[in-house]
């Protein structure tokens, strides 16, 4: 693996494992959920082991987050500085709920607007 490649595969399972543990997610629960081995996630997570491109999407749906987040790339906040709003990391969590949960939160925002005279 070049150097380039190495750090890239190394600073995306820092984020992995920064996830998981900010989700309070063990490896173990991790790999099951992906249908991988414990021992996998950990290569995973140290940046030994390459993790599959099919992976990433149902990684970044377990982790609560996004792949593009995980990648070290957020293209949502392209050219903005900082970390992302509380707001903002909340619309995220929710775009990534199932469709009936989006339209209930959807329902209870345009309530509170309604309210508030927007």
């Amino acid at each position: 693996m070049a150097a380039k490649e190495k750090l890239f595969y190394e600073q995306l399972g820092r984020r992995i494992a920064e996830r998981r543990k900010a989700a309070d997610i063990t490896q173990v629960e991790l790999a099951k959920i992906l249908g991988v081995a414990q021992q996998t996630m950990a290569h995973y997570e140290g940046g030994v082991s390459r993790i599959a491109v099919a992976l990433l999407p149902p990684l970044a749906r377990a982790l609560n987050t996004t792949v593009e987040d995980l990648l070290g790339e957020d293209s949502k906040r392209a050219g903005k500085r900082g970390p992302a709003s509380k707001l903002q990391q909340q619309l995220d969590q929710v775009s990534q709920l199932p469709k009936a949960q989006q339209k209930f939160v959807s329902q209870m925002l345009d309530t509170v607007l309604q309210q508030a005279g927007h």
